[in-house]
């Protein structure tokens, strides 16, 4: 992508860390999703004000040995996906908060 990708956690949601990995759950139909160490690093900065972009260099390439063009392409795939299911909202500006956001309105591009 050539525009910075925000991400920010939806409010319709249950998460909690388990070890290295975070099971969330879907409020809209009880989807449980398990995410993987990268995936959970991923969600735990999903602020809404950091772009994914730096994100993924700050935490995903500073930890694990992988070159920054290809955890980007990862992450995308990975935030829209869970946009897709609706626990993670994405823009193309920062995010003050989500928590004026819908359940139903699991993504943004102003």
């Amino acid at each position: 992508m050539n525009n910075q990708l925000y991400v920010s956690r939806s409010k319709a949601i249950a998460a909690r860390a388990l070890g290295e990995e975070t099971m969330v759950m879907s409020a809209a139909d009880s989807t449980l999703f398990t995410l993987n160490e990268m995936a959970s690093l991923i969600w735990e900065a999903a602020d809404g004000a950091t772009p994914l972009e730096e994100i993924v260099t700050k935490r995903i390439c500073a930890q694990f040995e992988i070159a920054p063009e290809v955890a980007l392409k990862d992450a995308e795939k990975l935030v829209e996906d869970l946009a897709g299911h609706g626990i993670l909202l994405l823009s193309a500006q920062p995010l003050a908060s989500a928590s004026g956001e819908t359940a139903g309105s699991s993504r943004e591009t102003p």
